[in-house]
């Protein structure tokens, strides 16, 4: 089963949309980060960022021409399904360096990392909470080292989470890590012109 971190199909038919989209995801050996269905400037658009499994660096091993193959056997795979009813583009890209954090299993994987925590109700004194992440603890709370400490946060005190690229120890990133690169292309019945249904 290939992991989906987080998804926003309101509108679509969820099932057959993943199901459509799992077996590409596989395919190319990456997971989903975000699978989004939204409008840009009253376009629609189905937005799949994607990572290598397990790689603790945003981005790393994410290339242009990746995103480019994914997103030409996508918009193949979604025509023949035809879970999409209308004109919409694909958006196939890495998260970028400020990754949103969505569950346990991130704030695991990107341990020693700088990472932002936006908070429900302050903790320390906090309500947003910038450190380097150090897993979880026993009882499942984010650790974070922030200014004032370590703190054990509670995930569902967690309003939403990103990593956060310090420019100044680390230096500039590679190309592959940059921010948030879109391989776009307009997905309807994608052997022909595009036309609303």
């Amino acid at each position: 089963m290939v992991i989906i971190a987080h998804e926003k199909l309101h509108g679509l038919d969820r099932e057959r949309v993943v199901a459509t989209v799992e077996p590409v995801l596989r395919a190319h050996g990456v997971e989903a980060v975000e699978l989004v269905w939204r409008t840009d400037r009253g376009e629609r658009v189905l937005e799949l960022t994607v990572e290598r499994p397990d790689s603790r660096v945003p981005g790393a091993g994410v290339t242009i021409e990746l995103c480019s193959d994914i997103s030409h056997d996508l918009s193949a795979a979604l025509d023949v399904a035809d879970v999409i009813g209308e004109r919409y583009r694909l958006e196939v890209g890495s998260p970028g360096l400020d990754r949103a954090l969505y569950g346990a299993r991130d704030y695991e994987r990107f341990a020693g990392q700088l990472a932002r925590l936006k908070l429900r109700e302050p903790e320390g004194g906090q309500s947003v909470v910038r450190g380097t992440l150090h897993g979880l603890d026993g009882a499942g709370r984010v650790l974070i080292d922030s200014e004032r400490g370590e703190l054990a946060i509670e995930l569902e005190n967690i309003d939403n989470g990103r990593l956060v690229f310090d420019w100044r120890s680390g230096g500039a990133p590679q190309k592959p890590k940059g921010s948030k690169r879109r391989i776009s292309g307009h997905a309807q019945k994608s052997g022909g012109p595009q036309r609303s249904r």
